[in-house]
């Protein structure tokens, strides 16, 4: 009985730590109208008509085209990122997606939305993978690189 309440209160004390991590998440950085949907970006890449500047910035670049700027999670992510910006000019139609893990948990997405604001790119749209890549992508046959 002893080891069972014991067990029962680091239960309760774990819950209510979890919970509390959970609700210290950041707000999202990006508008609703700033997400892309996949199906528009495999779409794009079918038909290989204006195809936006693809960025990776999560743990790697699983669409074809992308750039693999690391997870911006870090500081070289966050410098992989500004040199793949570069020498894009600021209007540049931009999408970038990490798939690690949904939004609310991503330690990549909002890191690296705050470079393309910070550098002032007026175009960006985050791919809209708010499961992970495997699900929201891979699982629904859009193309992905050899």
């Amino acid at each position: 009985m002893k080891n069972f309440l014991s067990l029962l209160i680091l239960y309760a004390f774990i819950s209510v730590g979890c919970q509390s991590v959970k609700s210290q998440q950041p707000a999202p950085n990006w508008a609703k109208d700033q997400l892309m949907e996949p199906a528009d970006l495999a779409a794009a890449l079918k038909s290989d008509k204006n195809v936006p500047v693809i960025v990776s910035v999560g743990p790697g670049a699983v669409i074809p085209g992308s750039v693999d700027a690391g997870a911006s999670g870090g500081s070289e992510g966050i410098s992989g990122l500004e040199k793949a910006l570069k020498n894009l000019p600021k209007n540049s139609n931009i999408v970038i997606y990490c798939g690690c893990c949904p939004f609310e948990h991503c330690p990549n997405v909002r890191p690296a939305i705050d470079v393309l604001k910070k550098e002032k790119f007026t175009n960006f749209h985050l791919l809209n993978l708010p499961h992970n890549i495997n699900t929201d992508w891979i699982s629904k046959g859009y193309p992905t690189k050899k």
